[in-house]
């Protein structure tokens, strides 16, 4: 085996020329998940296997037919499991992906809470200066009674300037 001279350009990959689309692979696995993770799909597989030997068992055929049915459980089992793990790593990328969302969502609100919660406290700050209504009503009570005195004196004070150019 020969060294490379030239480290500064990477090694190019050793391919079959097979291109395929992860994400339809993708998609493809998941499909296959949903249908052998159903109970439809297990019910169907077992009536399959009983009607399987039970012909068998009529025919009275060699040992050669439950060969071949082993054979086709094992290739179904030795496809689904690859691709039930895909199907499963493909809902874990989701859910990180989720997570991550939800995590920056919750950042926001947060943030926007304690703004809020801010603004909250500077308007009960600002209201805690401004008079209250009952507050209002005695002042208006109190300046409507000095009116009243000053009107009274002003009256009285009147009559008597009155009496005095009068006389």
């Amino acid at each position: 085996m020969k060294r490379r001279e030239d480290l500064t350009t990477p090694r190019q990959r050793l391919g079959l020329g097979v291109h395929y689309d992860p994400e339809a692979f993708g998609r493809f696995s998941e499909t296959i998940a949903r249908t052998l993770g159903t109970a439809r799909f297990l019910v169907f597989q077992s009536v399959f296997i009983a009607l399987w030997i039970a012909l068998n068992q009529l025919k009275q055929f060699d040992g050669k037919q439950l060969q071949l049915l082993t054979l086709l459980l094992s290739l179904q089992a030795a496809y689904a499991a690859p691709l039930i793990l895909l199907a499963q790593n493909r809902q874990e990328q989701r859910d990180r992906i989720q997570t991550e969302m939800d995590r920056r969502v919750a950042e926001r609100t947060q943030v926007d809470t304690e703004f809020l919660a801010r603004e909250l406290a500077g308007v009960r700050l600002g209201l805690s200066d401004v008079a209250s209504s009952s507050e209002l009503e005695d002042h208006l009570e109190r300046v409507s009674r000095a009116i009243e005195g000053l009107a009274d004196r002003l009256g009285a004070l009147e009559l008597r300037t009155r009496t005095t150019e009068a006389d």
